[in-house]
């Protein structure tokens, strides 16, 4: 099988036992997703399947949206309520206080990634050296934030509503937020409500999937519908199966390219009146 299944990721499971788990329901050792969640969030997960973990690259740098949980009251190890507490604080900010604070955090920031993080030094995954009491010097990075909402106000805590771009770390955001208003918070919860085009309505859970996988499992195009989509002819398709490319009258740009029988080929580019392979998807 071959495709995209969009999973509403179970709380206290990693992304990798969502591969693993998928990897025995459809029978098919090719399996890869496009954005870790961390085992304490739940939400979209866009999972590939087959021949469709060849389109993984395209989909790892779609804009997600996110509602994030921030309590106010301590600061954190791993900068959420799974972790250690490191500082203390009774201080609770008012709304006005963090809408004026949240503007700073709006646009193109930069962030430090934390230290329990998948990200590699020498090596090693840098949560793997924080659980061995190490620290190391980590480089801040860019990331933009596109929308960062306040939404309701519950005990110490409020709703955050963050639409950001790929590498941004919400619990980074919550702790950066928190410091701005000089207060200790970390992030209380966590739910990606949007990959890309793909929202929290069009996932399903573990148990939906397990019970008739090749319902719930989505064509590879689906992930392109912003590209006008083009049909072939038989010699065009030869010239694609082996990787050539051929003169065209359409217009410059990317397209979907489709065999006759309607079988996605390829995600291909015009330029100068030739077609090109961006990425293929027929079979081999």
């Amino acid at each position: 099988m071959n495709g995209i299944v969009i999973v509403d990721k179970p709380k206290d499971w990693t992304s990798h036992d969502v591969v693993g788990k998928l990897r025995g329901i459809y029978h098919e050792r090719r399996v890869g997703h496009s954005g870790t969640l961390d085992p304490m969030a739940t939400g979209v997960l866009v999972v590939f399947i087959g021949r469709g973990t060849r389109a993984v690259e395209f989909a790892e740098a779609h804009e997600k949206e996110y509602l994030a949980e921030i309590q106010f009251g301590r600061k954190t190890d791993t900068q959420d309520i799974t972790g250690t507490t490191l500082e203390e604080s009774y201080v609770f900010p008012t709304r006005e206080q963090i809408e004026e604070a949240a503007c700073r955090f709006r646009g193109e920031i930069t962030q430090i990634p934390p230290m329990y993080s998948a990200l590699k030094v020498n090596g090693k995954k840098l949560y793997e050296l924080a659980r061995q009491g190490q620290q190391v010097e980590r480089k801040p990075r860019k990331v933009t934030i596109s929308k960062l909402e306040i939404g309701p106000e519950n005990g110490m805590a409020y709703t955050l509503d963050v639409v950001c771009s790929k590498g941004t770390y919400i619990r980074t955001l919550c702790e950066d937020l928190g410091n701005a208003v000089q207060a200790c918070a970390c992030m209380g919860s966590l739910r990606r409500i949007r990959a890309g085009n793909f929202t929290i309505d069009d996932s399903h859970t573990i148990e939906e999937i397990q019970s008739d996988p090749e319902r719930y499992l989505l064509p590879v195009d689906s992930l392109f519908q912003e590209y006008p989509e083009t049909a072939v002819t038989p010699n065009q398709e030869k010239v694609i199966r082996n990787g050539g490319k051929y003169s065209t009258s359409l217009h410059e740009g990317t397209y979907r390219f489709y065999s006759q029988n309607r079988e996605f080929l390829m995600l291909g580019r015009v330029v100068d009146g030739q077609v090109t392979t961006i990425k293929s998807f027929f079979e081999v």
